[in-house]
């Protein structure tokens, strides 16, 4: 993957366009929003996972990644 090997770039340019396809894929959000911290810009990367907490909200599995992504984001913001 992407953003195992440290291509944030490559990451979110690939799932940007995957998210035009498919815009309710909160899974987008939440790799965008990892791509976005490993970047280093909180701000985009808080966005990111707000959507995605938004479009995963059913699947506790999920929930529960979100959750710990925003809290690795809020640590971040310090």
């Amino acid at each position: 993957m992407l953003l195992e090997s440290k291509k944030p770039d490559d990451a979110i340019e690939i799932l940007e366009r995957a998210m035009s396809l498919n815009p309710t894929n909160g899974e987008n959000y939440y790799y965008l929003a990892e791509a976005w911290l490993q970047k280093g810009n909180v701000k985009q990367a808080e966005e990111y996972n707000h959507l995605a907490g938004m479009y995963l909200d059913r699947d506790q599995k999920w929930v529960a990644r979100v959750e710990a992504q925003a809290k690795k984001i809020r640590g971040r913001r310090r």
